[in-house]
């Protein structure tokens, strides 16, 4: 799924992009970007001076495969040559470089060629569809690389999504009304299809497993985490789920997975899988969402292309708004490379409690988050809106639930701090489905980006109040 770019350059006649290196300097960043980041780039040949000719030029990089079209402005460009290029329906990119020299006579004339061409833009161009990003500095300016590259990253999120596959194992957990998907939604709004399978193929695959493939999974298992007091006939379930998830997601193309948990599994084969996600997430990097969760799902894909790491799928679970903080938590799934000490496989500290056998439905990780930046996110409403904050992982007045977990405080949003309060008011108001992604690192200005290109709402945060909320 590599992304590519389109390069188009365009003038007034003129030898002064020429003598400037304009167009060159140019191609030699992109070109540095691409082969780093494993984008592809085409460029138009020769610079388009009418509209005719900036249609051949639109065509010739969209027939190579172009994802994202950047116009060049090596020099003033005329307006009917933008107007053309803005009538495409790719994402569209406006670049000018400053000045050579601020004396004397004017060389190139991009800022107000730049500025010209925006406003052309948003004339013939329907921009809540189908918007437009600008770029001013030179090839080694340090912001101009930064915006630039943050859009190719989002673009690169975007295009992973056309054509992503999950597959739906299982159904919703019972009753999860809030998690229900419109599939013909999110197909049309970000190109991801979902196909639903019976969960008897899951565990017709885990009893087909040989005994030779699940000693050699257990041992890597056994040697990245303890195994703490959790049997050796639910490891060996375990690890069966893990091979039958895999094969699943090899086979049918899957490029993540939603799982539903519970309650069908503890009926038969008697297991949770949570440490069998976690695994899978961990060594094959592919994201695996508890209890059906097929946005969590997309969620998990969009931090993956962003990131290049696979989240951890969460709870809000507990918030201490005396402390400012929120326990970010859940009992299943998780991958283990955001483990701040160790990492052990327990029991599932829930299934089973309170039976007579006790809570041995076995096994998921037991690990606190590393402390520092992270951002939490959660795509919504079938596909067609965002939720995404930044945040602090820190030290809590308890540890926390058994299972993934950790105190998530310093609330950021594209508005600026927010509240533990805040953020609790936000998830309530908006609706907010109850799984959110966790993941280390700040990506807030790069996901905005993203939801921008994919045309979604922003779930904007509601600063905390008294009385009803607003409609």
């Amino acid at each position: 799924m590599t992304l590519t770019i389109g390069l188009i350059n365009t003038s007034l006649p003129s030898y002064f992009p020429q003598r400037h290196g304009v167009f060159e300097d140019a191609r030699a960043l992109l070109d540095k970007i691409a082969t780093r980041e494993g984008y592809a780039v085409v460029e138009a040949e020769g610079i388009p001076m009418d509209a005719v000719q900036a249609s051949g030029a639109v065509a010739q990089v969209t027939e190579a495969g172009a994802d994202f079209i950047l116009l060049l402005h090596g020099g003033f460009t005329m307006g009917d040559v933008v107007r053309e290029i803005a009538l495409s329906p790719l994402p569209l990119g406006v670049w000018a470089t400053p000045e050579p020299t601020l004396t004397k006579d004017i060389q190139l004339n991009n800022f107000v060629s730049l500025n010209m061409s925006m406003s052309i833009a948003r004339g013939v161009r329907d921009m809540t569809v189908n918007p437009v990003q600008w770029y001013l500095g030179s090839p080694v300016d340090v912001a101009l690389i930064t915006r630039l590259e943050q859009t190719l990253t989002a673009l690169q999120a975007r295009k992973a999504l056309k054509g992503a596959r999950i597959g739906m194992i299982g159904g919703l957990a019972p009753t999860f009304y809030n998690m229900e998907v419109s599939s013909d939604t999110l197909l049309r709004q970000l190109g991801v299809s979902v196909e639903h399978i019976d969960i008897h193929v899951m565990t017709n695959l885990m009893t087909a497993q040989t005994e030779d493939d699940v000693s050699a999974e257990l041992a890597e298992m056994t040697s990245a985490a303890d195994v703490r007091g959790v049997s050796d006939a639910q490891m060996d379930l375990t690890v069966r789920a893990v091979l039958a998830l895999r094969s699943m997601a090899n086979s049918g193309g899957y490029d993540a997975l939603a799982v539903s948990d519970w309650p069908a599994l503890q009926a038969h084969p008697g297991m949770h899988p949570g440490a069998a996600f976690s695994w899978l997430e961990e060594k094959d990097r592919l994201p695996v969402a508890s209890e059906g969760d097929v946005l969590g799902a997309v969620t998990q894909l969009v931090v993956k292309s962003i990131t290049g790491r696979v989240g951890c799928l969460l709870d809000m679970t507990s918030p201490d708004l005396e402390a400012d903080k929120i326990l970010m938590w859940h009992g299943g799934g998780g991958p283990l490379y955001m483990a701040r000490n160790g990492v052990s496989w327990i029991n599932h500290p829930m299934i089973g409690r309170g039976t007579s056998v006790g809570p041995v439905f076995g096994a998921i990780a037991d690990y606190e988050f590393a402390l520092g930046d992270v951002t939490v996110l959660r795509v919504s409403r079938h596909g067609t809106a965002q939720f995404a904050v930044e945040g602090q992982v820190c030290e809590g007045r308890e540890s926390g639930f058994d299972g993934c977990r950790g105190w998530v405080g310093d609330f950021k949003s594209r508005a600026g701090p927010c509240s533990a309060a805040d953020i609790v008011t936000t998830v309530m108001e908006q609706g907010l489905e109850h799984h959110f992604v966790l993941v280390q690192g700040k990506y807030l200005s790069v996901l905005e980006e993203f939801a921008r290109w994919c045309v979604m709402a922003e779930m904007n945060v509601i600063p905390a109040h008294s009385g009803l909320p607003s409609l």
